[in-house]
């Protein structure tokens, strides 16, 4: 049944980003259009424009929304990692988040969005604190604004597409939770042992 005319002014932002994440799980970027997401969300093909001036627009959206979600699922693991295994169970949520929304994911960090885009670069400075954060409490002394915090990031972003595109064993949430947390324990083992040879 029709939904078009349906929805008041202050959800259909809400209903098209539903739409835009269902689609997303369904089949992927390349079925993403504000047409499909008016479809989808059952409103006039023009509808989503009062919201999304285009579709990287849309995508920001959607992916500060991921963004958002994933910092939850991060705080739920732990809200303030200060040890290896504290950064380590939060890595393999981490990894874990992009093996269970593959599509979100992608449109998260693979997909161009928006640069201008406010929601997006709010979302995004959430993550960054969050790892920040984590620097700060888990390396003491470190410098919480130099790169430190990008290895960090990179360190467990590339594990989480490494499993996602079949690099490394995804087949069980016990495999990415072994590798992930070997891939952790490997950079805090390393880390004295570098810092020895460098000097």
């Amino acid at each position: 049944m029709s939904q078009t005319g349906s929805y008041h002014h202050g959800d259909l932002r809400a209903a098209c980003l539903r739409a835009a994440r269902e689609l997303l799980e369904e089949d992927g970027s390349a079925g993403l259009s504000l047409r499909a997401v008016a479809r989808r969300a059952g409103v006039s093909a023009t509808a989503p424009y009062r919201h999304y001036a285009d579709r990287d627009a849309l995508v920001s959206a959607v992916a500060a929304d991921g963004y958002r979600e994933l910092a939850r699922h991060l705080a739920a693991a732990h809200p303030a990692p200060a040890t290896p295994d504290d950064l380590a169970a939060v890595a393999v949520v981490y990894v874990q988040f992009a093996l269970d929304h593959p599509a979100l994911f992608r449109a998260m960090f693979a997909e161009p969005c928006d640069p201008t885009s406010e929601e997006r670069v709010a979302a995004t400075a959430v993550i960054k604190e969050y790892v920040r954060g984590i620097v700060r409490d888990a390396f003491p002394g470190a410098d919480e604004t130099g790169p430190l915090p990008t290895t960090v990031w990179a360190l467990v972003h590339g594990l989480a597409f490494l499993h996602l595109d079949g690099k490394l064993d995804a087949s069980s949430p016990e495999a990415v939770d072994a590798q992930v947390r070997a891939a952790v324990s490997a950079l805090f083992t390393a880390s004295p042992a570098l810092r020895t040879t460098a000097e």
